[in-house]
């Protein structure tokens, strides 16, 4: 199975645990100065070349922060749907978040709440075919607000108490629950952690 992680650490775990064929995407420019639209067919064509690299019919997309809406974006609107196993989004702004009204670029647009862009893939009846999908998010999130914009209908889901949204790249409990996502037999096997006290 061959796996696109558009962020460094997340693909620099998924190797250290074994997981073969990890593909690092940097998406250009990384700062919304590019439409959500353009960074998906980037994901796109990345995504293409490794599944004919390694012959796999179907990958595991794992995202982060933009990255995870600009997976989404490739699944539902450029027919990564067709070709992917899983998606694993963690902190992503599935429902917007308040911080894209501080840059008036591209990027930040299409991920204010409400946009053009978010009411047409939330409008889609069936947006994911038959992709199993996981969400990975933290309440305490600053740069996701309101942080329950993470969340997508259907998903398996945690809520990981991390401080700091970069910090999700980097929190152990983050890593191992991709690792999991990754190799549950269904969505419905993915339980939420465990409440800390």
């Amino acid at each position: 199975m061959a796996f696109v992680a558009p962020v460094a650490p997340l693909a620099d775990g998924l190797t250290r645990a074994g997981f073969q064929d990890v593909q690092r995407v940097e998406l250009k420019p990384n700062n919304g100065a590019a439409p959500i639209r353009v960074l998906a067919e980037q994901l796109a064509g990345a995504a293409s070349s490794l599944r004919a690299r390694t012959g796999s019919a179907r990958i595991d997309v794992v995202a982060f922060s933009m990255g995870a809406l600009v997976s989404r974006y490739y699944l539902q609107r450029l027919e990564g749907r067709n070709h992917v196993r899983r998606f694993v989004s963690i902190s992503g702004p599935h429902a917007g978040t308040l911080m894209g009204w501080l840059r008036a670029n591209p990027g930040a647009r299409d991920m204010r709440p409400g946009s053009e862009l978010l009411r047409g893939l939330a409008a889609d009846e069936a947006p994911f075919g038959d992709v199993q999908v996981f969400t990975l998010w933290t309440p305490l999130d600053l740069m996701i607000l309101p942080a329950r914009s993470s969340q997508l209908a259907g998903a398996g889901e945690r809520t990981i108490p991390v401080v700091l949204h970069p910090l999700m790249l980097r929190d152990g409990r983050v890593l191992r629950s991709v690792q999991e996502a990754l190799t549950v037999e269904r969505p419905e096997d993915f339980p939420p952690l465990p409440a800390t006290p």
